[in-house]
């Protein structure tokens, strides 16, 4: 069967063999700090101190107390909150210690967390989505350039051994030429004005915050969009609850979808001249692998069905692939580059004005 033709950073992902081993050292031990004590960071950091050539040496919040928790449970050296002359971040930006940044605030914040860190000297990590608007991320990768750091969004898919695995079937072609990827995510959740899903202000709703997953798979396989369609439904708190998107690649299309008013399976479908898969489960670190074979379907073989190992909580390769380009003197990513960054949330600019969401960040 001929290859697949895919993303360059799918060739990127593939080719990087410290991705098969991200618990092996590639280099000198970098100092780690942690902006928030937000959920996420409660799963991302034990990721980041499995890491042999990491040392966590301080995580930063608002409030010292909440800082010196997540420290004592997380094992981290020191703790930063706000006092009367400046705020945790700014004493975790002056840390001489604090080489590289996982940042994990709302999206609402990352521009100004970012730049903070970006004009101290610090390399960064940061939660997706990068920032609110493509202006934003411009801004941030200019200041990454300016001050010679390294920049990267944390879109952990694209490193995740389930997802590489899915990925080198394709290109092998296994599936041949793929025509179609359907893909959703999402659950129900009760509405909660003071939660970031649903703040405004935080960028909340589904499309900053579900809508890379299903778009990072499109991505992947098809490229970028000639032509798109989107449906949505608005919440009270103005932001998308739930949203759709019909995109069209000339050569493919592919139907992504995203909800926090119902509970649906996530599960990803790509399908090609010579076969299907699908992702079962998690679509942003696939455990559960399903191949059908066109020879195998005419045939009424049933699919082949594959689980994937997962070191860690599955945040460790995007770890291991920040250290090794920061310990390499890289600017950014080759697997999660800044073009695809921007290239991604000049969508969501386009979407959300089609949808009619706007956010205090288009202002700016």
């Amino acid at each position: 069967m001929p290859a697949a033709t895919l993303s360059p950073f799918v060739d990127a992902a593939l080719d990087a063999a410290h991705l098969d081993a991200p618990l092996t050292p590639t280099g000198r031990t970098l100092g780690w700090g942690v902006v928030s004590t937000a959920d996420i960071a409660e799963k991302v950091v034990p990721d980041i101190a499995a890491l042999p050539d990491a040392r966590l040496v301080a995580v930063s919040s608002r409030d010292q107390h909440r800082a010196e928790d997540f420290a004592r449970r997380h094992g981290v050296e020191r703790a930063y909150g706000d006092t009367a002359g400046s705020t945790g971040l700014e004493r975790l930006a002056a840390d001489p210690d604090v080489e590289v940044v996982y940042v994990a605030t709302p999206h609402g914040y990352h521009h100004r967390d970012v730049s903070a860190l970006l004009r101290a000297g610090k390399h960064v990590v940061c939660e997706k989505a990068l920032a609110m608007t493509a202006a934003e991320v411009r801004d941030l990768t200019r200041l990454a350039r300016a001050h010679g750091v390294f920049l990267m969004e944390a879109v952990w898919t694209r490193m995740t051994p389930g997802f590489r695995t899915a990925m080198h079937w394709i290109r092998a072609g296994r599936l041949g030429r793929v025509r179609s990827v359907e893909a959703s995510i999402g659950t129900h959740r009760p509405v909660d004005p003071d939660h970031r899903l649903f703040r405004n202000a935080d960028g909340g709703g589904v499309l900053l915050d579900m809508m890379v997953y299903p778009l990072t798979w499109t991505g992947a396989v098809l490229g970028a969009p000639e032509s798109w369609t989107a449906r949505a439904e608005l919440g009270a708190t103005a932001v998308d609850l739930d949203t759709a998107l019909t995109l069209d690649f000339g050569h493919g299309r592919g139907h992504v979808s995203g909800t926090l008013s119902s509970t649906v399976p996530h599960q990803v479908t790509v399908s090609g001249t010579h076969g299907w898969l699908r992702v079962d489960g998690r679509i942003n670190c696939p455990t559960t692998l399903v191949l059908q074979s066109a020879d195998g379907a005419r045939g009424g073989a049933a699919p082949v069905v594959e689980q994937v190992e997962v070191t860690g909580a599955g945040y460790v390769y995007e770890m291991r692939e920040a250290t090794r380009c920061i310990q390499q003197g890289l600017p950014e990513s080759p697997v999660m580059p800044w073009a695809d960054s921007l290239e991604l949330v000049e969508l969501f600019d386009q979407v959300r004005e089609r949808i009619g969401v706007d956010y205090p960040n288009d202002r700016r």
